[in-house]
């Protein structure tokens, strides 16, 4: 053992000699190899070996153990983790197991090397044998092998000794690392061969996984200061976490200071940890449960931000899923009641256990993410205008800008879904404008698209208001909510000075002036703080001053970057007089009528644009292209004395919130359709719903998709047919919750029957939807959408006898420009325009109208006597994203490709839940985005309609009481149509900023997208009948014919006032429902587009 290894790696055997020692530094010993010394002697010998082992302690000798260094093999996994090298479970097992196959190898091969090479030390050293150290790797081998030649073996006793315990683990090692090496290799299937009973391979590494059975992440989390953390449990999995940490730590939040704790019971495979590793300056995993209080201690769920429960969205019991993330909300606020949770929820029904729980209150930050609930309002709103779940699903995730050069549909789409909301405080530039002044200038000036504003009333009950109208005026402390591309952009609103900042004209320069004195100052964290009492100089403050208290709580709002500015003031609106005599529901988010003495706009007052600005957004007092019924179509010009709609007060036909339609609850053999009873109804303009299911599958909970289809703001004769065609065994158990709404029919059969398809006329459709309860029950992931698939293309593939439609359609005059059936003026229904009504706190209306006879409108290709499947609007949902290539055998997307980059989705025929994922962190870093989304998809679902909902299990009918019908005057988003009307002269070439503010001046119209079809860039005769989505184009963006405009409406009080009712006889609807359905703008001559825009700039808004 006495061995002096020098800097060349010699050895020898001898005693070292005093006069040839030197003192070694610590690094030099590190550098030229490992030595151990052993001790001093008292006297210096000149030459000669040690006798004994006295001796031996008696000398100063170093002992060569370089051969450790091949123990920093072990580590070389976790190494290609770090760099992102290996990223599949199947490459980091491999690395590990030769790393770990190699590293002791060696390092075994380097002690027998030691010890032959010393001797004995209680045999004095003579029975040393010379091997080199590749001899001794060679007798480790056939050692493990069990093949022992015999030609190379140990002499001496400590290297026999070693042996016999090496052959043990070196054996078991080596008769289970190299076959699963070649396994891993090779990719044979594990349990593709035969039972072979080896003891050392099967038994002695479960005895060392019993001896070393340490619990990797048993530790406790230790909190830094100054940084705040969350939990995360749930479904903890490969695929849900890295969706998380996606769009959690996405780079534009690149101020977010939160760590995030993971705690799961089970420990994470080795993709997962890999995940773990790459993030681990701000992830940890902790392995327990949530039920546990002793776990709960470990992760600091006391001072966590906030516990976030993800949900298994493709288990096969939902009802069991939700019941186990409720379990997890009582254990956590059972130990910490304050903490502030996240969860998600699959079953919209399950959503009322949660109210049971004491310590839940949504006002404090609790949130509940019902995915059925947001999945199906998404697809309700596809039916009302398509393209619009798309760009909401867009707009809260975070997504990357991809530039593109070519001039393709992909580069418009990928600029629109760059943007996402934000929310940020307005400046007090702002104060006293109206939202549709402040609308504007920040469109023009600022480019940012303000949509919303957060409104709290006098009893603190904060609402979201989308799109108001110009009778609300803005005070210091209004919250708004913006479409951008950064949060960058949007502090824009908050620092924008008139004074500083009114002359320039790139809003990039627009930064904090010194001319204001900022209150609050940036804390970089998201956190409630107090608000500063309220100032005495104004009556209306003092007032809810006296009524409040001095200081009262911001809630837990701001943009999603994770940043908190608190409001400088008190947060609230003032209204005109007339505004205040308003009568409103306290749980409606848009509630506001106006006298039409008082309406006028601030702008001559207030505007903060530059004159030349207000010439080119053309400031005329009346469009030429407008007419008394549109100018009525403006929410504003309804007197509060005139009754809204002749109706009769004792007649039930809205909820006891006012939000839906409702009827008397009806059997469900009354609404039962055979094939020919179907076939004799004359269906139009109608949805089908294609739904599989059984009687033994899970239900996805249709009322969600009916009630945003059955809001209140639409008129009766404005709400869609809806016919089911599905499972009878099925239906009946969904109808429970359907049975009060009106306008529902049910065709027992099979979505897979061109019969049953034909027999409800799906080519006269506005829109097919096709949903699956089957989905969550099969194991193979790429087998789960088979169903829905197949019956996309079964649909696609069918052809359609429209001759006589199409003549119809002629006669009257509207055959539209270019333009497939997904655009509402595309009807070749018995001279039908598509429509549907306009709707922002819900539904979504089409705006279109009649051609002019003999008006030459731009080409559309139609079949003189066929009409394929591919030109009915459709929407598919998916639960595995990859198979989204299936939908469209024409398109050209790789299966690797993200959905929201493929062209199904970019169309809005396709969704799947997992865009839903998203919402999770969105709703962490900002909880009124929730809010705004639920406004927007779920029809108008408020929490004291989720109480009566728990109550009940169904919709309650109520008197049409003056607060009841104020509730149906609520926003509305529509499609507008640009090939004819008075936009007209903007679709031929005009600017996107043009029509923005000629729509918001006008008629109170607040745009905010483009539905454009795809090849139209192109400017070819025959153009692909698809469209895309363009989420906030520019000011300068150029406007085609055919173009449809995605924007906010205010309610339509007169289209009640020509109802008219669905008639099922053969033909006479046609000319009944040709009246209802005209729902806009009526047509106006098209002259010269430059003279009627001259025209336009000379004159003024009223």
């Amino acid at each position: 053992m006495l061995v002096y290894r020098g800097a060349e790696g010699g050895a020898h055997s001898q005693a070292v000699c005093s006069s040839r020692r030197r003192k070694k530094s610590t690094g030099d010993l590190f550098q030229k190899g490992y030595r151990v010394r052993v001790g001093h002697p008292e006297k210096e010998e000149p030459e000669g070996v040690c006798h004994s082992i006295t001796a031996a302690f008696g000398v100063v000798s170093y002992w060569g153990l370089r051969f450790l260094r091949a123990l920093r093999l072990i580590q070389f996994s976790e190494i290609l983790q770090f760099l992102n090298i290996l990223k599949t479970s199947n490459s980091i097992k491999l690395v590990n197991l030769c790393s770990i196959f190699i590293s002791t190898w060696l390092t075994a091969a380097g002690f027998i090397h030691l010890v032959e090479n010393s001797g004995d030390p209680w045999e004095n050293f003579q029975n040393s044998q010379a091997l080199s150290y590749w001899e001794c790797v060679y007798l480790l081998m056939v050692t493990m092998s069990t093949v022992g030649y015999g030609d190379v073996y140990a002499k001496t006793t400590l290297g026999r000794l070693f042996m016999v315990f090496f052959i043990l683990g070196g054996l078991a090692m080596f008769a289970s690392y190299v076959p699963e090496i070649i396994e891993l290799i090779g990719n044979r299937k594990k349990y593709g061969g035969s039972y072979s009973a080896a003891m050392f391979a099967r038994y002695v590494p479960e005895i060392a996984a019993l001896i070393l059975n340490r619990k990797k992440y048993g530790g406790s989390y230790n909190s830094t200061r100054g940084r705040k953390h969350i939990v995360v449990c749930g479904h903890i999995t490969l695929e849900s976490v890295s969706n998380f940490l996606k769009d959690f730590l996405h780079k534009d939040r690149d101020d977010v200071n939160v760590e995030i704790v993971f705690l799961h019971n089970i420990s994470p495979n080795l993709e997962l940890e890999a995940l773990f590793k790459r993030h681990f300056t701000q992830v940890e995993f902790y392995q327990g449960s949530v039920l546990n209080p002793h776990d709960l201690a470990r992760v600091k769920i006391e001072s966590a931000d906030a516990c976030l429960i993800l949900a298994n969205k493709y288990c096969a019991d939902p009802d069991a899923e939700d019941a186990s993330n409720i379990m997890r909300v009582i254990s956590i606020k059972n130990y910490h009641p304050k903490i502030r949770i996240i969860t998600q929820m699959l079953q919209y029904h399950n959503k009322a256990h949660l109210l049971n729980i004491p310590s839940w209150n949504w006002k404090e930050g609790d949130d509940a993410i019902c995915l059925a609930e947001l999945k199906l309002g998404f697809i309700a709103q596809s039916c009302l205008a398509q393209g619009l779940s798309t760009m909401l699903a867009n707009l809260f995730s975070m997504r990357s800008f991809i530039k593109i050069e070519e001039d393709t549909w992909q580069k418009y789409y990928l600029e629109g879904v760059s943007n996402e909301m934000y929310t940020e405080y307005l400046s007090s530039a702002f104060v006293g404008l109206s939202f549709p002044v402040i609308c504007e200038l920040c469109y023009v000036k600022l480019k940012l698209l303000l949509i919303a504003i957060e409104y709290k009333s006098d009893q603190r009950e904060s609402s979201t208001l989308i799109n108001p109208g110009n009778h609300v005026k803005m005070t210091e402390g209004t919250l708004g909510f913006f479409i951008a591309s950064d949060a960058k952009e949007v502090k824009r609103a908050l620092f924008y000075c008139k004074a500083c900042h009114d002359d320039i004209t790139d809003p990039k320069r627009i930064k904090k002036c010194g001319c204001k004195k900022t209150k609050n100052t940036y804390n970089g964290y998201i956190k409630s703080t107090p608000e500063p009492p309220l100032l005495q100089s104004n009556h209306l403050d003092s007032a809810l001053d006296t009524s409040r208290g001095q200081q009262s709580v911001v809630p837990l709002v701001n943009n999603r970057k994770g940043s908190l500015l608190p409001p400088p003031r008190k947060r609230h609106m003032v209204q005109t007089e007339d505004g205040k005599r308003l009568q409103r529901a306290q749980s409606l988010p848009v509630k506001y009528r106006y006298h039409p003495s008082n309406r006028q706009f601030e702008e001559d007052q207030h505007s903060a644009l530059s004159p030349k600005k207000k010439q080119r957004n053309g400031n005329m007092k009346n469009s030429p292209n407008s007419s008394p019924k549109i100018m009525r179509h403006d929410s504003l010009m309804i007197p509060m004395n005139e009754p809204i709609e002749s109706m009769d007060e004792n007649v039930k036909k809205y909820d006891s919130t006012g939000m839906f339609h409702w009827c008397p609850s009806k059997d469900i053999e009354r609404v039962l359709l055979t094939r020919s009873e179907a076939a004799m109804t004359v269906l139009s303009g109608h949805v089908v719903v294609c739904i599989f299911g059984d009687a033994k599958s899970a239900l996805i909970g249709v009322r969600n998709f009916v009630m945003p289809l059955r809001a209140s703001n639409f008129h009766y004769h404005e709400l869609k047919h809806i016919v089911f065609v599905g499972s009878l065994e099925y239906l009946k158990r969904e109808w429970e919750t359907l049975h009060n709404f009106p306008k529902v029919s049910i065709l027992p059969g099979t979505p897979l029957s061109r019969a049953d398809l034909r027999a409800v006329n799906i080519n006269l459709c506005d829109m097919c939807v096709i949903l699956s309860a089957n989905q969550n029950n099969i194991d193979d992931a790429s087998l789960q959408d088979k169903e829905c698939i197949l019956a996309s293309l079964n649909i696609k593939s069918m052809l359609f006898d429209d001759s006589i439609g199409l003549l119809q359609a002629n006669s009257q005059g509207f055959t539209p420009p270019g333009m497939d059936r997904s655009s509402p003026e595309n009807s070749p229904v018995h001279g039908l325009v598509r429509q549907t009504s306009v709707s922002t706190g819900a539904n979504i209306p089409i705006i279109t109208e009649l051609a002019k006879q003999g008006k030459q409108l731009p080409v559309i290709s139609f079949s003189p006597d066929k009409s394929s499947g591919t030109s009915i609007q459709m929407i598919t949902e998916l639960v595995n994203d990859s198979n989204v290539q299936f939908l469209d055998q024409d398109d050209d997307d790789d299966p690797d490709t993200e959905l929201y980059l493929t062209q199904p989705f970019a169309c809005g025929t396709a969704f799947a839940v997992s865009v839903l994922d998203s919402l999770m962190s969105a709703t962490y870093f900002n909880d009124n985005i929730l809010t705004l989304i639920r406004t927007l998809v779920t029809g108008g679902a408020t929490p004291e309609l989720e109480g009566l909902l728990a109550e009940e299990n169904a919709l309650r009918g109520g008197y049409s009481t003056p607060q009841t019908l104020a509730n149906r005057d609520r926003c509305r988003v529509a499609q507008l149509a640009l090939y004819d009307g008075p936009f007209a002269d903007l679709g031929d070439g005009g600017c996107y900023g043009d029509l923005f503010c000629k729509a918001l001046k006008t008629y109170n119209m607040l745009c905010f997208g483009i539905y454009r079809l795809r090849d139209a860039h192109f400017n070819t005769q025959s153009q692909c009948t698809k469209r895309y989505v363009i989420t906030n184009p520019p000011y300068s963006f150029e406007l085609v014919p055919s173009d449809l405009i995605f924007c906010l409406m205010q309610f339509d009080h007169n289209a009640g006032q020509s109802r008219c009712s669905l008639s099922h006889s053969s033909h006479s609807s046609h000319s009944s429902k040709k009246s209802s359905s005209v729902h806009s703008i009526p047509t106006a001559n098209r002259n010269n587009r430059n003279k009627n825009r001259d025209k336009q700039n000379s004159r003024q808004i009223s």
